[in-house]
């Protein structure tokens, strides 16, 4: 399973959203800190879930690295996230 599987599965898992974008920015930062050959080092999340509304901006980004888990993103360099509620 891919890093951008793993992604879209355990927030497909964790908050059921109505939207969701898993975009794989790896080859724009070549030659950058943190740039793996074979990309899957740098991504942008674009998610929209009910469960997410109530939360503030910060508490929705604690609860999207959580239901990501410490090991896979250990595995990413960088991870921007946009939260549509």
């Amino acid at each position: 399973m891919t890093r951008s599987e793993k992604i879209r599965d355990r927030l497909e898992r964790a908050f059921a959203p109505r939207h969701l974008e898993v975009i794989d920015e790896s080859e724009s930062h070549r030659g950058h800190a943190g740039y793996q050959d074979g990309g899957e080092s740098h991504f942008r999340v674009v998610i929209g879930a009910d469960a997410l509304q109530p939360l503030s901006r910060i508490a929705r980004h604690r609860a999207i690295h959580d239901a990501l888990g410490k090991d896979l993103l250990n595995e990413i360099h960088a991870l921007a996230l946009v939260v549509r509620v």
